[in-house]
């Protein structure tokens, strides 16, 4: 009879977190049979520092689903919701005792799929996310018919259309009690809108070059604004957008200044790629945009029309989020924004300082467990607690509860807004954002030239709810360049109209403004802007040209002219820009400056991005230049990324080819024909240092030479090295890299020198357990070594080759023979055997600075 592999099994065994006697069987461990449905042990589960964990309920599957989502009402009594399924009350148990199930009362109102939950005014809302289509998704209010402290009336408020995972999700309280914000993800469609939303309708695709679609037709129809957060009427009537452009937020939290904030997920397809953006924290304020679109067409931050995160997570499966007032916690846990993370089974402390006009973050890890998919935590009014519920997509649930216990002060710190004179003025600006004011130009107008960026984003928002013709002569004549190019950007949004959200009621564009648009832009000294106004520019310059459509020739040979000297400029973004910009006006030298980026970029990243650009090109080529790029595909075949990276190559190449002339194609033939041949990143490292005699450094000796040797060290060539070890292959360093080992951005934090060639000469002396590998025997006789990187249902998937993630295999548990963890850990050994004591010295600098090159490791004499 084959045994039934539950999760509670499954975290017994992997991720290094079991105990040394489970660590050494004489044999293989088979798992026993069980039939019991049981969570994820609390021994498997790390907290913080003087932090305890309860498991208070382990859920039956078969009786009450799999929990997505928490709540409290005004009594106390907590209710939980099953993703395919209703709504469960009970009231938490006293400290030290578990959830009893006679306690756990179903709700009687005809509810499932429940995303999100609220009580407030004695009613229940709830937003319905319902994948199989029973009942319609969309926000709901449930209450109590008859007094008999059930909820049994269930009324729809306002019905949303979505689709899949990306719906209807979590509902709030607004700061003044006296709306709701609902937040939906970018599968659900726009709602009807009343007059007021702050939110400007002049919304767009904005791709200069045709955009790339995703390589699986993920989504690839669906065009932004992308997810958005809603405030809303109690009584469902009214629908303003809040703020636009996410991609999958599943929760949102309000602070005490009454700033809300959001954890938008990643696009795993696009990992390493240029275009990945990872799981983020971002500060939502009114009209805000965040540059989610589908495919390669998400904003990068320093896009002027979208807002910056304030906090880059890394991979990851948003879930939900809280604040930690009210809890019983020390005060640094007590103000802390706390973010769950479903696939890597994470609870993050983020601590959030005020920084301008809006928030600077940094992240701690709360707990972690494996497997500990998390899908909800709230503090619980009564008892200080917090308590989250694990779950979501069928797997195993359960409900926990963390309380302190160790030795720091618990008495609950007052609450205090804080302010900044910056955020002060957003707020003034903010309040004419939806308004039609003959007043409301005069006011924003001074603060486009503002330092922060917050600021000039709430002014800018306000023009675009403007009359065009109240203020479009000033932004074309505006004499402060500062001033001007916001108001150009402005100005280029609202009187442009993107192409792919055109329509037979769409009025033409005036291409007069669109010429007047491009002659305010030339007119601007750009060496008189600094270096954020700079990639306004020419980002608004190419907003122009994708919605006024292409100017006259002329005019591009005034561009060409005016732009071509800059590229390649001294920064990646400019680069980005500059490239794109030039390859749509045709340079004839854009391809050998290309080329010559493409050559000494440390990452494929930056390699991709100019690649990219480089399919849309047809003058300047050359014979031999036309060889460079399409010998570039053949090493581009090794690179490794997402599901969709082989697509995205293949897309880039075959656009590329069909700007080939006839006469181009016959001499590149052969070229055109070869296969690649694919080699991982440690081939690519043996072929890198081919010459070079291999060299066995201790670690001894490797530290010594860090204690004199880490001043004036080269980073540009601790980047390289960093890229021809292979490091990039599995880590992500400053947002670039691989997503299957440990980020590395913040290692000087947490490393010394010793420490940190500790872990790359002796790799299995310690391993990290959320990146540890397990070896699955299964009954069949094949066996799988690798990392678990999903849970769904009763099925595990291994990541079985760290360098490529994409190297996969999904194992039924119910065919486990045995399951145990691998003393030896992914990570190669030798790593830096072909390299000399001066490139390690770099590169030892280069990942403990973070990335950062004004860090006194690159300075003269360290200062």
């Amino acid at each position: 009879m084959k045994s039934l592999m539950t999760l509670w099994m499954l975290a017994l065994l992997v991720g290094g977190l079991i105990s040394d006697a489970a660590a050494q069987p004489a044999a293989r461990q088979r798992p026993a049979p069980t039939g019991e449905n049981r969570a994820t042990p609390i021994d498997r589960i790390k907290p913080a520092a003087g932090f305890a964990i309860e498991l208070l309920y382990s859920v039956p599957a078969d009786q009450q689903g799999s929990w997505v989502n928490l709540c409290a009402d005004d009594r106390g009594r907590i209710y939980a919701s099953d993703q395919y399924g209703g709504l469960y009350r009970f009231a938490p148990p006293s400290s030290g005792q578990p959830l009893d199930p006679a306690t756990i009362e179903p709700v009687p109102a005809e509810i499932r799929a429940v995303n999100g939950m609220l009580w407030l005014n004695d009613s229940l809302y709830v937003g319905v996310n319902d994948y199989e289509a029973k009942i319609a998704s969309g926000l709901y209010r449930l209450t109590d018919s008859n007094g008999d402290d059930q909820l049994d009336h269930v009324e729809l408020l306002r019905e949303l259309k979505a689709r899949g995972d990306h719906g209807v999700h979590a509902v709030l309280p607004t700061p003044d009690g006296e709306a709701l914000y609902l937040v939906c993800g970018n599968s659900t469609q726009m709602t009807e809108l009343a007059d007021g939303s702050p939110v400007p309708e002049v919304w767009g695709e904005d791709h200069l070059l045709p955009r790339l679609p995703d390589g699986r037709g993920f989504m690839r129809d669906t065009v932004g604004p992308g997810g958005v957060i809603y405030r809303a009427s109690l009584d469902g009537q009214s629908f303003t957008a809040v703020a636009v452009g996410f991609r999958n937020i599943f929760d949102a939290a309000i602070n005490q200044d009454g700033e809300l904030f959001t954890y938008d997920a990643d696009m795993e397809y696009d990992f390493n790629t240029s275009w990945y953006r990872p799981t983020r924290i971002n500060h939502v304020v009114s009209g805000g945009e965040f540059g989610w679109r589908n495919g390669a067409g998400k904003r990068p931050d320093f896009y002027a029309d979208t807002l910056p995160t304030t906090l880059d997570i890394g991979p990851g499966s948003p879930t939900g989020m809280t604040f930690g007032y009210g809890a019983k916690f020390p005060p640094r846990y007590q103000n802390a924004l706390y973010a769950l993370d479903w696939s890597w089974g994470k609870v993050y402390a983020i601590h959030l300082e005020p920084r301008g006009a809006s928030y600077q973050a940094t992240k701690e890890e709360f707990l972690t467990g494996a497997p500990l998919p998390i899908t909800d935590a709230i503090i619980h009014p009564g008892d200080g607690a917090m308590y989250f519920a694990i779950g979501g997509r069928r797997v195993q649930s359960g409900l926990y509860r963390v309380t302190y216990v160790g030795d720091a002060d618990t008495t609950p710190v007052p609450a205090k807004v804080t302010t900044t004179p910056e955020r002060t003025l957003r707020h003034e600006l903010e309040v004419w954002h939806g308004r039609r004011d003959p007043q409301a130009v005069d006011f924003a107008w001074p603060h486009l030239g503002d330092s922060d960026r917050h600021i000039r984003w709430a002014a800018r928002t306000i023009l675009e709810h403007q009359p065009i013709e109240s203020w479009a002569a000033s932004a074309l004549s505006e004499p402060d360049p500062a001033i001007a190019v916001e108001a150009l950007l402005g100005l280029a949004r609202a009187a442009g109209v993107c192409p792919q959200h055109r329509s037979e009621e769409t009025p033409a564009v005036d291409r007069q403004i669109g010429k007047r648009l491009i002659e305010s832009l030339l007119a601007i000294d750009i060496e008189r802007l600094d270096s954020q106004r700079q990639l306004t520019l020419v980002r608004t310059l190419q907003i122009v040209m994708n919605r006024f459509g292409r100017p006259e020739p002329e005019t591009v040979a005034r561009l060409v002219e005016r732009f071509d000297p800059l590229f390649p400029a001294a920064s990646r973004e400019m680069n980005w820009l500059l490239c794109e910009t030039l390859v749509y006006l045709q340079s004839p030298t854009v391809a050998d400056k290309a080329l010559g980026l493409i050559a000494k970029a440390a990452t494929q990243e930056e390699q991709i991005e100019y690649a990219r650009s480089l399919r849309m090109l047809t003058a300047g080529w050359t014979l031999e230049s036309r060889r460079e790029y399409f010998e570039w595909f053949l090493r581009a075949a090794s690179f490794t990324g997402g599901a969709s990276f082989e697509k995205f190559i293949e897309f880039i190449r075959n656009d590329a080819l069909e700007t080939l002339t006839e006469s181009e194609r016959e001499q590149l033939a052969e070229l055109l024909e070869r296969k690649p041949v694919k080699k991982s990143p440690l081939d690519n490292l043996g072929e890198i240092f081919a010459d070079r005699e291999p060299t066995e450094w201790t670690l001894d000796e490797l530290a010594e030479a860090t204690k004199t040797g880490l001043v004036e060290r080269d980073f540009e060539r601790g980047r390289k090295m960093f890229a021809a070890s292979a490091c990039f292959a599995c880590h992500r360093f400053n947002n670039e890299g691989g997503m299957t080992g440990p980020d590395l951005t913040t290692a000087g934090r947490r490393y010394s020198p010793r420490d940190l060639l500790d872990h790359i000469i002796n790799p299995s002396k310690e391993i990290n357990e959320q990146f540890s590998s397990v070896v699955v025997l299964t009954d069949s006789g094949q066996l799988h070594t690798g990392v678990v990187v999903n849970l769904n249902g009763n099925n595990i998937t291994l990541n079985t080759d760290l360098t490529d993630p994409n190297r996969r295999v999904t194992i039924n548990m119910n065919e486990v023979e045995s399951l145990e963890p691998s003393k030896v850990s992914a990570m190669p050994e030798k790593l830096l055997e072909r390299l000399t004591q001066e490139e390690i010295l770099d590169l030892v600098a280069y990942v403990l600075s973070g990335g950062d090159p004004q860090h006194p490791s690159f300075l003269a004499g360290g200062e």
